[in-house]
């Protein structure tokens, strides 16, 4: 562990941390042992020391979950981010992939607030500005902030499925766009990832590009906002190698 420059105690008991999951919030002394593959006596070392400094609770029973300390760091985190220092570089990368436009949008009451933006280098592209604040009910980003913030309804449900919504034409006859869901602490839903164009060229592209480059991108912003990326990286693997036509959204 120490062979790139890091300290090894420090990244065996950073490793001991990442080990825990929502699935297993509680693990024994010997199921530590197998993730982390340490010896126990190396564990038990490692493991006073955090509990020590509140990263680490051991229960009567023996097993060990995660410390309060963890929820302070993160709370500062979320306080103290600011979705600039990352979404305008994601989304440049999503417009030199496509060479279309690329937004993230935020819920704002009733309305979805385009917070960040990135326009295509093309003379023809769909007009997106940020401080733009766009209804909820129309848009793939829409859809999306829908879904994701306890919306009912078949559609919602298979936008929760897919981890995308499309739409064509219902903002504007002639735009089409994609959008993806970014989640943070929690699980919670931060903003959607969107990208979007004049319908024809988003039609020709196809889902296969778009998705893929949507879904990559919308991990790596939500791995960065302390969200779980377990879902996207699904749909991600269930994507077809190739697709001609795009499936809508209905």
């Amino acid at each position: 562990m120490g062979e790139t420059g890091g300290v090894a105690a420090v990244e065996r008991a950073l490793t001991i941390l990442d080990v825990f999951t929502d699935r297993d919030p509680q693990l024994t002394l010997a199921e530590l042992a197998k993730r982390t593959k340490m010896y126990k006596s190396t564990l038990l070392r490692l493991a006073r020391s955090l509990e020590r400094f509140g990263y680490l609770v051991r229960a009567d029973d023996g097993t060990y979950r995660l410390g309060s300390k963890l929820l302070k760091l993160g709370a500062l985190y979320q306080r103290h981010f600011d979705t600039a220092d990352v979404v305008p570089d994601i989304l440049r990368s999503l417009v030199d992939e496509l060479k279309e436009g690329a937004s993230f949008y935020v819920p704002d009451g009733d309305r979805r607030l385009c917070l960040h933006r990135v326009d295509a280098l093309r003379s023809v592209r769909d007009s997106v500005h940020e401080g733009d604040r766009l209804p909820l009910n129309v848009g793939a980003a829409g859809h999306v902030i829908k879904a994701f913030t306890g919306s009912n309804g078949t559609s919602y449900e298979k936008v929760r499925r897919q981890m995308y919504a499309a739409s064509f034409g219902e903002r504007d006859p002639e735009v089409a766009a994609i959008a993806c869901p970014v989640f943070g602490l929690g699980q919670r839903l931060v903003g959607a990832l969107a990208v979007s164009g004049p319908r024809y060229r988003i039609e020709a592209l196809g889902v296969t590009p778009i998705l893929r480059a949507l879904l990559k991108h919308a991990s790596q912003l939500s791995n960065a906002l302390g969200g779980a990326t377990d879902d996207l990286a699904a749909a991600l693997g269930t994507l077809p190698r190739s697709q001609k036509r795009i499936a809508r959204v209905k």
